[in-house]
């Protein structure tokens, strides 16, 4: 058994202004470092193509075909001021789905331990019906649903360490029991939600924000305190992490000041609860992180600790 990294060339495709921040550099920053020798024990896979009744459990058939509609053929089509559409968006944006699903069908086929999937663009901050945040289709979400419908799973956490909030995430989950949200997060910082009397109309969402400067103490505090206990009271048949890293001390869109070895504590925290409640069973999706080299070094800390336990 071992962990599995899904990626794709497809993802360098979406492209997005100049100085954007989410860029394909990005992802080309993570490709390097996992090249090293560290890594020859991982799985490796592409990411296929999502498919649109998969998205539809999370997100409006409207929404999905309006967003298609979109997609041009040459050019940039802008949604909102940060979050752009080009010519080899869509494709990525579906194997960004495709590649959560695909985690999914092998985490909880027992084909291996846990996966990964280094894809762009992000998705925790699109909602059931909006693009926002550089996000289109929120693949944590469609996971999510992917394995109740495909597998009967009956309860999935998800985990978002990312520096924003996931307000998407929390949108789309807002008023399911079936379903724990948890965040740490900044705050105040984009998108301005995330407070934690925020809870849901099942109490299944939990926010854990952090003051602007907050360091690995607190991200642990926020974690062990208020983020855990709840995760092993609910006792989740799955366990997904919108794994971003842009809470790193290097990041320029974040002001919180966490390294790479609190990313991989933080992961060995969420794996132990997983082996107690889920068989072990953990699916992590890439969300923010655009520091290339604080983004390089954290994934690597996190993918190590999916690999090693």
């Amino acid at each position: 058994m071992s962990t599995l990294l899904l990626h794709h060339s497809t993802f360098l495709d979406h492209l997005t202004p100049i100085g954007h921040p989410e860029r394909p550099d990005r992802l080309r920053a993570i490709d390097r470092i996992l090249e090293d020798e560290r890594f020859q024990a991982l799985e490796r896979d592409m990411a296929p193509v999502g498919r649109v009744e998969d998205i539809a459990r999370a997100h409006p058939m409207a929404y999905v075909d309006t967003l298609h509609n979109l997609a041009p053929e040459e050019g940039l089509v802008r949604i909102d001021a940060d979050t752009t559409l080009s010519p080899g968006s869509w494709e990525a944006i579906l194997r960004g789905v495709g590649g959560a699903c695909r985690a999914v069908d092998e985490v909880v086929e027992k084909r291996v331990n846990n996966a990964f999937s280094a894809s762009r663009p992000p998705g925790h901050h699109a909602e059931k019906d909006r693009a926002m945040g550089f996000c289109f289709f929120n693949n944590v979400a469609v996971a999510a649903r992917y394995a109740q419908s495909q597998y009967g799973l009956e309860r999935v956490a998800i985990v978002d360490f990312d520096v924003h909030h996931g307000n998407g995430t929390q949108d789309i989950f807002w008023a399911d029991p079936s379903v724990m949200y948890c965040s740490t997060h900044q705050m105040p910082l984009y998108p301005g939600s995330g407070a934690a009397s925020e809870t849901g109309d099942a109490n299944t969402i939990v926010n854990a924000p952090l003051a602007p400067g907050a360091d690995g103490e607190a991200f642990r505090e926020a974690l062990d305190i208020v983020v855990l206990p709840r995760l092993e009271a609910f006792a989740p048949d799955l366990l997904i992490i919108s794994a971003g890293f842009d809470a790193h001390a290097r990041d320029p869109l974040g002001g919180l000041n966490l390294n790479e070895t609190d990313f991989a504590r933080a992961t060995k925290s969420l794996l132990d609860v997983a082996d107690r409640h889920c068989d072990g069973r953990v699916v992590s999706v890439l969300e923010g992180g655009y520091d290339l080299e604080s983004l390089a070094r954290s994934t690597a800390a996190h993918v190590l600790t999916l690999m090693t336990g």
